[in-house]
């Protein structure tokens, strides 16, 4: 049976990168029917946090995977000490300093990665490696070969930045008598200019990317597209869907490009294919975290809000900036509006306002019919006062339909809003 496994060191939080080789090892695990196991590599223990695992754990789960075994190598000591001692009475390895030497028997190697083929080495950097360090702490390589091996990993999938380590790996599986597992390295992920990721170009947390407002969804669909594709032009695919249809043999070996332009439009393609109903009660949620409900927003309103914006955002932090005029009075208009704002209305939208108090706000034609009669006996084109009308309830020259938005809103809100416009044009003039 084919068993996978994702190995993540707590010293941090879960980013993109490692996001993505979890997501693959699951994928091609889940494909064959096997089995994918979780590995914390603690044995750092004083850069190893709690804190982190915990956080990596939540990430995982959020992201929809799951896993069938869960272990910590810093439980795991004496496991490594017994292999110790097997390679020093074999003569693989060596004590000296209070110390455990892995002594390199080099001869060339060759091995068919799963996903760049043939991959030869002719040398390696060194003749001896530190397995044991004095205090008794394991060291990464010889940790990885024995735990791969004792739990049965046969696929072992990760980045290109640990090829190096495998001929090293694989002089340690020989010489332990333990069978070689099957290595897939997947290219790393770059910015879009090419250089290494950083915080600016994507290198953040999950944690983060959820924060932001990210659907899980939508982000596990862009880290799908970052070296594998679904084929036929398609690029909206579920995980489930993934899950059937994913194979090693069509990952990309060149290196994926991070784009946010194109994460953004993915996730919006997920928003959009929400329903109404969990769309607004998501929005509520994501508003609770960021401490932007208050007693004056019920959930009710907040669900209207974020419809409203529905097709316009492709994250929810967008929803809150874009709809900030929604969730507080004390909103700014904003810069590009001043050329609307230059005219003095102050006597239309003051006559607007009183004729809009009057009318029926259950329904939003009913708002637009009395709208327009409105422009109509003020001598105004339609547009012409809605340009204004919309930078007194929103503080923008864009956003969702004016008459949608003004049922949303209420009659109250809106009379202030526009008398908080009249006085704005005194106070200019």
């Amino acid at each position: 049976m084919i068993r996978t496994r994702f190995a993540p060191s707590p010293t941090g939080y879960l980013h993109i990168g490692g996001a993505r080789t979890a997501l693959f090892s699951w994928l091609w695990a889940r494909n064959q029917k096997g089995e994918f196991i979780l590995r914390i590599e603690d044995t750092d223990l004083n850069r190893s946090k709690k804190e982190y695992e915990q956080e990596i754990i939540e990430s995982l789960s959020w992201l929809g995977l799951d896993w069938d075994g869960l272990y910590h190598q810093s439980e795991r000591f004496d496991v490594y000490k017994e292999y110790a001692r097997k390679l020093i009475s074999s003569g693989h390895a060596i004590e000296k300093d209070g110390a455990v030497f892995f002594k390199y028997v080099f001869e060339k190697i060759t091995i068919e990665d799963l996903v760049h083929g043939t991959i030869v080495f002719e040398e390696l950097p060194k003749e001896e490696e530190v397995i044991i360090k004095s205090d008794g702490t394991p060291t990464y390589n010889f940790c990885c070969v024995v735990d791969d091996a004792l739990l049965g990993v046969t696929h072992i999938i990760r980045g290109d930045d640990h090829i190096s380590n495998t001929p090293k790996q694989v002089l340690m599986y020989k010489a332990l008598n333990l069978p070689l597992p099957n290595f897939g390295h997947i290219p790393l992920i770059m910015s879009e200019d090419g250089s290494r990721m950083s915080k600016r170009f994507g290198a953040v947390s999950i944690r983060e990317y959820r924060q932001k407002g990210y659907l899980s969804k939508g982000l596990v669909n862009y880290l799908l597209l970052l070296g594998w594709s679904p084929g036929g032009n398609r690029e909206i695919i579920s995980l489930d869907e993934a899950r059937k249809i994913f194979s090693l043999n069509a990952v990309n070996k060149t290196a994926a490009c991070f784009s946010f332009n194109k994460l953004d439009w993915v996730n919006g393609e997920y928003i959009k294919a929400m329903s109404d109903e969990d769309f607004g009660s998501t929005a509520v949620s994501f508003l609770k975290e960021r401490g932007v409900m208050n007693e004056l927003l019920s959930p009710e309103y907040v669900r209207e809000v974020a419809v409203l914006y529905k097709t316009r955002i492709s994250t929810f932090e967008q929803l809150l900036e874009r709809a900030r005029s929604f969730f507080t009075d004390a909103f700014a208009y904003d810069q590009d509006t001043q050329p609307i704002l230059e005219k003095d209305m102050s006597g239309q939208i003051k006559f607007l306002k009183e004729r809009l108090l009057k009318c029926d706000f259950s329904d939003k034609t009913i708002i637009e019919q009395e709208f327009r009669k409105v422009a109509e006996e003020l001598g105004l084109k339609t547009k012409d006062l809605v340009h204004p009308v919309r930078v007194a309830l929103t503080g923008s020259k864009i956003g969702p339909g004016l008459f949608e938005a003004m049922e949303v809103l209420g009659q109250q809100r809106v009379a202030q809003r526009l008398e908080r416009l009249v006085s704005h044009y005194k106070k200019e003039g």
